[in-house]
């Protein structure tokens, strides 16, 4: 079914996590509407409109980690530094 995708266990908690947040986003908005506010994006935004830019940024991060390391290296890296951004788009965003 997804056999036409490379599944390393990088990849794999990678997704799992975009799946967790998203569940916990949809929560918190349940539980707490957001309301707009200006961070350091040059728009005002909600929660979902960071998490969405937040995920976009951490998916090109991811995927130029792996453009840009060596062949066999640890995507582990890449996957800190895409969750660290997200963090900081999150919160500061």
């Amino acid at each position: 079914m997804i056999t036409w995708m490379y599944w390393t266990p990088e990849v794999a908690i990678f997704f799992a996590c975009i799946a967790v947040m998203l569940a916990g986003m949809t929560v918190w908005e349940i539980r707490s509407p957001t309301v707009e506010r200006k961070g350091f994006l040059p728009i005002a935004t909600t929660r979902g409109d960071r998490l969405f830019i937040g995920l976009l940024t951490a998916a090109y991060l991811n995927l130029a980690w792996v453009g840009v390391s060596a062949e066999g290296a640890s995507a582990w890296p890449g996957f800190a530094i895409s969750m660290l951004v997200l963090a900081v788009i999150m919160w500061k965003g």
